[in-house]
């Protein structure tokens, strides 16, 4: 199956729901490229940049958009394998 590169953002309301936010990256570190944080006072930000197929994509994201007190929005690319650069429209 094709894997595409992607990035998801994380809004963290509820900071109680972190350790279930932290088991679920866990559970698809395999994918994941890299993580950032952003805490704030009343909210937390995280950044994910992933590599996967859609169907380990969509895991992810569909898990973590269940847990109470977090949004999630994501956005996905085709990989270099079939993109010249990743900034053309491919």
């Amino acid at each position: 199956m094709e894997k595409r590169i992607g990035t998801v953002i994380i809004y963290v309301g509820d900071r109680q729901t972190a350790p279930q936010l932290n088991e679920v990256l866990s559970r698809h570190a395999d994918i994941i490229i890299c993580r950032q944080g952003f805490p704030r006072k009343e909210y937390s930000l995280i950044s994910v940049v992933f590599e996967g197929t859609t169907d380990q994509i969509g895991s992810l994201t569909g898990q973590l958009g269940r847990i109470k007190g977090i949004e999630v929005k994501s956005a996905l690319l085709k990989t270099q394998e079939n993109c010249q650069l990743l900034t053309t429209n491919c």
